[in-house]
């Protein structure tokens, strides 16, 4: 499929989720999906008010279960309060291929910065407890010429069938992207020394991880950044497209201008958090896109495989 093709198809979409306030900063978004034992598709979102200082605004991880990929139903949430969190950001959702159960990691901030955590595993997604999460990676003064990491935040998770890989956003002045490793996905190793890709190009600010979709050949590493010279770069996301031939090196397939922004008229143009799923012979895309009105929304478009 062209690029062009695949802006096309998802340029035509449906909402999944809206905010539970229509108003500017209020969001529901950050998804992360898997598929259900009985056929279906279960999605993890981060619900966030306008109202909190910044990085303390998600106030929920909602739960939401769906038949066809397109219409969902919400069965179960989890609140900060309930976790005792000062809040929450991108959870990843993912079904351990050895176990049979399911798994939700999240992020938050601490008092040192930004940290992963890992929820009990389940059986049902809807059984998640918000007291049962546990800081399973931070940051431990890793210093590098110019950049000191604060934090780890958004965790993507994808199992190789053999072991965890996990892309995080690691935040210094700006956002670059790390990759650990895990037998288990309880502990993390460092898979390299260094940021998966470089800031530069139309992403020189902020650079970050999208999702992981395999493909014949390996894999499409769907990433995100923003532009230094853009309105309010820390929050107008787009989107761009990698390759990676094993999930260690990662080719730029867009470095001169992102691949997806959102479709709606407005002060921003935001199209990120996306997760890519097979299902029903088709990808379906999940991704959180800004409205005209400065809130954002969780989307679907759905990719006619060829």
């Amino acid at each position: 499929m062209k690029l062009d093709d695949l802006v096309k198809n998802l340029s035509d979409y449906s909402v999944v989720l809206a905010p539970d306030m229509n108003s500017p900063e209020w969001w529901a978004g950050a998804p992360s999906a898997c598929l259900s034992d009985d056929g279906g598709i279960y999605l993890a979102a981060r619900m966030r008010e306008g109202d909190s200082p910044r990085g303390m605004r998600g106030y929920e991880l909602r739960i939401l279960k769906s038949s066809d990929g397109q219409h969902f139903d919400a069965i179960h949430q989890i609140h900060r309060e309930d976790a005792g969190l000062s809040g929450f950001e991108r959870p990843a959702l993912v079904k351990d291929p050895v176990s049979g159960m399911y798994r939700l990691y999240g992020c938050t901030a601490t008092e040192t910065g930004w940290a992963i955590l890992k929820f009990r595993d389940e059986k049902d997604p809807a059984d998640f407890d918000a007291k049962s999460a546990k800081i399973v990676l931070s940051a431990t003064s890793i210093n590098e010429p110019f950049i000191h990491i604060g934090g780890y935040k958004d965790p993507v998770l994808y199992h190789d069938g053999e072991e965890w890989h996990m892309y995080v956003i690691a935040y210094d002045a700006l956002e670059r992207i790390r990759h650990f490793s895990s037998q288990y996905g309880s502990s993390w190793r460092a898979s390299s020394e260094n940021p998966v890709m470089e800031n530069n190009g139309w992403h020189n600010c902020y650079t970050r991880p999208a999702a992981i979709l395999p493909v014949p050949a390996g894999y499409l590493f769907i990433y995100e950044g923003s532009n230094v010279n853009w309105r309010d770069p820390a929050y107008n996301i787009a989107t761009g497209l990698a390759f990676s031939p094993d999930l260690n090196s990662v080719i730029d397939l867009t470095p001169h201008q992102p691949l997806l922004k959102s479709t709606t008229p407005g002060d921003y143009h935001t199209w990120r958090y996306s997760q890519w799923v097979y299902y029903k012979n088709k990808v379906f895309v999940y991704f959180e896109a800004a409205r005209p009105n400065n809130s954002n929304e969780l989307r679907v478009a759905v990719i006619d495989m060829p």
